[in-house]
């Protein structure tokens, strides 16, 4: 069995997971702005995130010689540590649930701002959690000014989405304008015309119509540049979950709503592996981190399944309908799904295990993942792309300040003995 037992080892596990669990969301936002069904999407990560925690156990909790209170995976299915369990599991159900809040969350609000404010609550939430559960082995002094930093993330980022989504709408209004203004080959300048909502989101849709057409008002090119208001119209006809007209506060709630589960699966799985409360029976020994993780990925496999079949016929947010006959022949972008479920499977399982050495509370670290989806965002994306100098201003104070958080975190490792 593979055991870390030395801060530098445990750091490195956590950066690792740090790069998987960054880059897995922008790989099913990805797919979402191409159009294939979430339903779809995450059905297919569900599968691979759990092979992902069954090829973890069967090699890292399975091969070499069990330790001292340490039983190999395998051996550990057959004990009676069912409380344990069950911890485990509710992680896991906290955790798909938050997930599959997320899938949402990042058409209405955008990758960036949905993976700071939910990364953030966990930090604020889940860290503080972690560190009496873990009996203080993390440096308090040094921990929670770290969270403190995250907080301040977390208000930064509802700044930054509301900042962002009145430059979007002063686009389009500009947009609708003069597409109205092509149309009627009036000789006003666009600043003149003023729309209401219901006219305005009326145009949006004549322009969206007459884009897939390649016909416009104003001229434009056939691909819109980012950043623009063409490319916003484009990309809403081209999403699978549509956001005009949508209250603004739909996605903060959505985002703020996964955070809150986020925030409880790490303290849950700490529980499991761990046994702080004292539910196992004397003599039996505590789930090792291997075991606890498979069990998690069971019930995150279970939930996620469940509630995306169900989604497939009673769909959300303007998400059209589906069927199981559907998803199975919807091959179009399947493996850039799959591949995100093995990049969150390792990922999760990176962290616990680095986690499981250094103390849960640091292990939250990871949620320095906004630093890496910040990036695919704005690369693959075209996030925040001509916003107001706001905007950047905003931005950039935000990922300051989540890059000091994390630092901070990192350095209030400490170490749990395995004796």
């Amino acid at each position: 069995m593979f055991v870390v037992e030395d801060k530098g080892g445990a750091i490195a596990l956590m950066l690792a997971s740090l790069l998987f669990l960054g880059t897995w969301p922008a790989v099913l936002t990805l797919l979402e702005r191409r159009g294939r069904l979430p339903q779809h999407t995450y059905l297919d990560y569900s599968v691979t995130n759990l092979l992902a925690a069954v090829l973890i156990a069967l090699t890292f909790g399975q091969l070499g010689g069990a330790r001292r209170g340490m039983p190999n995976f395998l051996t550990q299915l057959g004990q009676p540590n069912w409380p344990s369990v069950l911890f485990a599991m509710a992680g896991g159900v906290v955790l798909s649930v938050g997930n599959l809040s997320t899938q949402y969350a990042w058409a209405y609000v955008g990758l960036s701002v949905t993976e700071v404010v939910s990364s953030s609550m966990v930090v604020v939430i889940g860290t503080t959690l972690n560190y009496f559960l873990d009996n203080r082995i993390n440096r308090a002094e040094i921990l929670f000014p770290g969270v403190a930093c995250f907080l301040v993330a977390v208000i930064l980022g509802s700044a930054v989405h509301a900042s962002n989504a009145a430059d979007n709408e002063e686009k389009l209004s500009a947009s609708t304008n003069a597409y109205q203004l092509g149309r009627t080959a009036g000789a006003a300048e666009p600043s003149k015309h003023v729309l209401d909502k219901d006219k305005k989101k009326s145009l949006i849709s004549d322009v969206a119509k007459d884009l897939e057409n390649g016909v416009s008002g104003t001229k434009q090119a056939d691909k819109a540049e980012a950043g623009t208001a063409e490319y916003l119209i484009q990309l809403e006809e081209r999403r699978s979950i549509k956001v005009f007209g949508s209250n603004t506060f739909i996605g903060l709630g959505i985002v703020f709503f996964a955070g809150a589960c986020f925030s409880l699966f790490s303290p849950a799985f700490n529980l499991a592996t761990n046994d702080q409360w004292r539910t196992l029976r004397g003599g039996v020994p505590h789930l090792v981190v291997y075991t606890a993780f498979f069990y998690f990925s069971v019930a995150c496999f279970a939930v996620g399944v469940g509630l995306n079949v169900l989604f497939l016929y009673r769909p959300m947010a303007g998400v059209p309908r589906s069927s199981l006959g559907a998803y199975l022949g919807d091959w179009d972008g399947r493996h850039w799904a799959l591949l995100a479920g093995l990049l969150c499977g390792f990922g999760n399982g990176l962290q616990f295990t680095g986690g499981q050495a250094a103390g849960y509370a640091a292990a939250d670290a990871v949620q320095a993942l906004p630093l890496v989806s910040t990036f695919w965002g704005v690369l693959l994306f075209g996030e925040y792309r001509k916003s107001s100098r706001k905007t950047y201003l905003l931005l950039g104070f935000m990922l300051f300040m989540f890059v000091a958080a994390v630092a901070v975190l990192m350095a209030s490792s400490g170490h749990r003995t395995t004796e």
